[in-house]
């Protein structure tokens, strides 16, 4: 008994479905044909045919049965199910990312910034806030500078805020001011070392997750820079507009000119132009002096077409009421130096930003 024998044999059954003989066809699968004539092979078959090919096995084993030499015949049939379709590569709309959102109970946001630290943006927020509230608007602050927050201490709050259920924040309150600060979760010494991914984490919870309230006004203390707040901020919440605090000195306007490209490029309205530390006058003689240069924000301001909201003296006054935690604004409303403030609060609130 031969293999080609065997082969000649099962070239004489025909496939009722593929066509042509079950060699032909494929069907015969691993055929081994033994010394002592003993036939052996898979019939791989479509599942959903079996029934159909019991015939053709049997018609198999009856041709071969006729063979000289045959022994033993044993045929087995199996069939696989057919391969699951490949997946659909055609191209997927993407969902579209949210755009910025309205905060719940929150009328309008403003952005408080600088290009630069060290030139006295939260002590002209602090003072801002309080100017809005003795306007009598219901003004929220954000101190949105996870770095160096230091609007508990420049507001008097101290103190770690409540949530009822673990979930919502209840913020504090103080000079008619609702606040909130990365500063009354941590330590008043403790460094906050995060990354990008942690800082935007933050910033999207005390946004959100803090019981605000009904607010006219959010001033949103930013850090210095160009970074991942001032954008997450932006592309997260409509901003009414940013308020951009610097010095005269062409150091500070050199930074204050990129923070003022960044709002433009996320498409934030630039409110106007404030110049701290803006001159110095001796307490004793009365002399006047411009520490830092003089006018450079006017010009700045001019040359982008937003007003100058305010010239803000160096003054011992304004620094001492801040850091006794009752801003010059509140704690000397009468004063020269806390005017200035004033003067940029009704401005805000005339021109509809506050």
């Amino acid at each position: 008994m031969t293999r080609d024998t065997v082969t000649a044999a099962l070239k004489g059954i025909e496939d009722p479905v593929a066509g042509g003989d079950i060699m032909a066809s494929g069907v015969v699968r691993a055929l081994q044909v033994g010394e002592d004539g003993a036939v052996r092979f898979v019939m791989e078959i479509p599942p959903s045919q079996a029934q159909v090919y019991e015939d053709v096995k049997a018609a198999a084993e009856a041709a071969l049965a006729k063979l000289e030499g045959i022994g033993s015949v044993s045929i087995v049939m199996t069939g696989h199910s057919q391969p699951a379709p490949p997946p659909d590569l055609k191209p997927q709309r993407a969902a579209q990312p949210k755009g910025p959102e309205k905060l719940p109970g929150v009328e309008r946001i403003v952005a408080v910034a600088s290009g630069k630290g060290g030139v006295g943006k939260s002590t002209v927020a602090a003072n801002l806030a309080c100017a809005l509230a003795q306007q009598g608007r219901r003004v929220g602050l954000l101190d949105a500078d996870v770095y160096g927050p230091s609007q508990p201490r420049m507001l008097g709050v101290s103190g770690r805020p409540a949530s009822p259920d673990g979930k919502i924040i209840l913020p504090m309150r103080n000079h008619g001011v609702t606040m909130m600060s990365i500063g009354l979760m941590t330590n008043e010494d403790q460094a906050v070392v995060w990354r990008g991914p942690m800082l935007m984490g933050a910033l999207q919870q005390m946004m959100t997750q803090v019981q605000w309230g009904a607010l006219d006004v959010l001033l949103v203390d930013l850090p210095p820079g160009t970074g991942d707040v001032q954008m997450t901020l932006a592309q997260k919440a409509e901003v009414t507009g940013a308020v951009i605090v610097s010095t005269p000195q062409d150091v500070a306007l050199l930074d204050a000119r990129k923070g003022i490209d960044m709002f433009q490029q996320l498409n934030v309205p630039i409110l106007g132009m404030i110049e701290n530390m803006s001159t110095h006058i001796c307490s004793n003689c009365g002399h006047e002096e411009h520490v830092f240069g003089h006018g450079g924000v006017a010009a700045e301001a001019d040359k982008l077409g937003v007003p100058l909201l305010a010239e803000v003296p160096l003054d011992l006054q304004i620094r001492l009421a801040a850091d006794g935690g009752a801003p010059i604004a509140v704690s000397q409303p009468d004063s020269a130096q806390a005017q200035a403030f004033h003067n940029v609060a009704k401005a805000l609130v005339d021109g509809g930003h506050a």
